[in-house]
């Protein structure tokens, strides 16, 4: 029984909740690395760059909040935090540098708003992401939303999830425009549609399983050949789960995700094993509904709500400051519904703005520095939490991807939509591995000199036809990378990169026509690392 195990089997995680009256009294240098542990089932973490200083991580389904939610978790950052608030890639929050005795405070306000931090670390299911405009996109195959939440009100402190053998993560989706990393989940629902026995055409959803990325390897989810009518949805994403808990790998941590138990069952034997609990047959998978394109939301849409639009506005690196967040708050307050939705880009998404308000929204000063219409390299540009907070990562990617992405604005300012991750170690955190450029963080040696560097990741896509970053550079140090990217990127753009399965010949010619040849330079610049 690995460490982590024998935590579990001494006390529930979600026991822990109880004791926090008592660590706030004692101090943080009381608790014992069992309880550090079990912390995380309530979402604390205790960093070892922050001694003495927990972070704490808000769950939020589907990115949907609203706007006294916003400004609690805006609060508690500038009161009782370091007035910083960090979007992660799961729609979620994190507010850093808390102290222990101001930790039942902190749990007060979250649960007088309705917002709970509770399962969004260690051996449960995180928290569940869905398309970040579900219920608005006019295209849109079936509103995912309320199975999210209903998904969530089932396993949120249900001790029958709170046990599995690592962490498990989940998206739902009917959006067809690939905004989630469906391919990246241990369970990924995305919009299908089969005709029942009547003939009459059914909208639900495939189910995909077995997606990781970090330890132990990457994989992609697969099909498993298994369509899901939405009132079954609860029934069988339980069954996967459980499955999971009671024959995953519980030995070693980094080998004990559902892609392994997958990678040794089958996906026949473990389809076997969902009818078994179901005690009916599964029905196979109907035709997938989404599309090849890939969309982040960002800029001014139309909703499916007539004279409505959504606003998603760009945060850089997904860091915003406390004052900002309540900002954001006063103005979806002011011009929309009071909702405010966070995207799996660490981007934030303003709601149901009417049309005679959209032009005094566009005109505050907040959309000046949180844009609508950003840089192609700002746009797509996403960052893992870096070494300032995390002790597994290698290098700092906040700031030295905000500051590589600003020089390549100036650089090339014409440069197609592209997406840029940073991860700070292979945890893969940024999800480096499914975007355009994926850069991971590594400390090299230039001379004499130990210098923050990354290995350069290029071809990354999830969708229908998915495909992991190949590694096309090691050991690029972050000083020169901005001219390295500038001598590849406008050389090989998404449409590249992402030619799409079924793209037919006319469009492919089309396509290369305008791609400029690979110039000579690029050798020189390749030389510099």
């Amino acid at each position: 029984m690995n460490k982590v195990e024998l935590i579990k089997s001494e006390k529930d995680g979600l026991d822990i909740r109880a004791d926090i009256e008592r660590f706030a009294k004692a101090g943080w240098e009381s608790l014992d690395e069992a309880d550090v542990q079990r912390l995380k089932w309530v979402g604390l973490f205790l960093r070892k760059p922050t001694p003495g200083f927990f972070m704490l991580r808000v769950r939020i389904p589907s990115g949907r909040a609203f706007s006294y939610q916003v400004n609690a978790v805006a609060g508690i950052a500038k009161r009782l935090g370091n007035g910083i608030v960090d979007i992660t890639t799961r729609q979620q929050v994190q507010i850093r540098h808390l102290k222990i005795e101001d930790l039942p405070e902190v749990f007060d306000i979250l649960e007088g708003t309705g917002l709970t931090s509770l399962q969004t670390g260690m051996d449960n299911v995180r928290n569940i992401m869905g398309c970040p405009v579900a219920g608005l996109h006019p295209k849109e195959c079936i509103d995912a939303s309320p199975f999210v939440l209903a998904l969530n009100q089932l396993i949120l402190e249900n001790r029958e999830f709170t046990n599995l053998p690592r962490k498990f993560n989940v998206a739902i989706t009917g959006c067809p425009d690939n905004c989630i990393h469906t391919e990246t989940q241990d369970l990924a629902l995305v919009p299908a549609s089969r005709r029942d026995d009547e003939g009459r055409e059914v909208i639900g959803f495939n189910l995909l399983a077995g997606g990781k990325l970090g330890s132990g390897g990457c994989r992609f989810a697969l099909p498993l050949d298994v369509f899901i009518p939405p009132e079954d949805l609860l029934e069988v994403c339980s069954a996967v789960i459980l499955t999971y808990r009671d024959h995953g790998f519980r030995e070693s941590r980094t080998q004990n995700r559902l892609a392994f138990l997958l990678e040794e069952w089958g996906e026949d034997r473990f389809r076997e094993e969902l009818e078994r609990r179901l005690q009916r047959p599964l029905e196979r998978a109907g035709k997938d509904l989404r599309g090849d394109s890939h969309m982040d939301h960002t800029g001014i849409y139309r909703q499916k709500q007539p004279f409505m639009n959504y606003v998603g506005l760009n945060v850089p690196v997904g860091r915003i400051g406390a004052d900002k967040l309540e900002g954001i708050a006063d103005l979806a307050q002011k011009y929309g519904s009071g909702e405010i939705r966070f995207s799996p880009t660490q981007n934030l998404i303003l709601p149901n703005i009417a049309d005679q308000k959209l032009g005094d929204l566009l005109e505050e000063p907040l959309l000046k520095e949180l844009v609508y219409h950003p840089s192609s390299p700002m746009k797509g540009l996403v960052s893992c939490v870096g070494s300032d907070y995390c002790h597994l990562a290698t290098i700092e990617t906040k700031s030295r991807a905000l500051e590589v992405a600003r020089k390549l604005e100036d650089r090339l300012q014409k440069l197609s939509p592209i997406t840029m991750h940073w991860s700070g170690c292979p945890a893969s955190c940024g999800n480096h591995l499914v975007a355009d450029i994926g850069l991971l963080g590594k400390r090299i040696k230039v001379g004499d000199r130990v210098v923050d560097g990354v290995d350069v990741f290029m071809g990354g896509r999830s969708g229908r036809d998915p495909k992991l970053a190949l590694k096309i550079l090691e050991n690029v140090p972050c000083e020169e990378l901005p001219q390295v990217l500038e001598g590849i990127l406008p050389y090989h753009t998404r449409e590249r990169m992402h030619r799409v399965r079924g793209q037919s010949k006319a469009m492919e010619n089309k396509a290369k026509a305008k791609i400029a040849p690979r110039p000579a330079p690029l050798v020189e610049v390749e030389a510099l690392v």
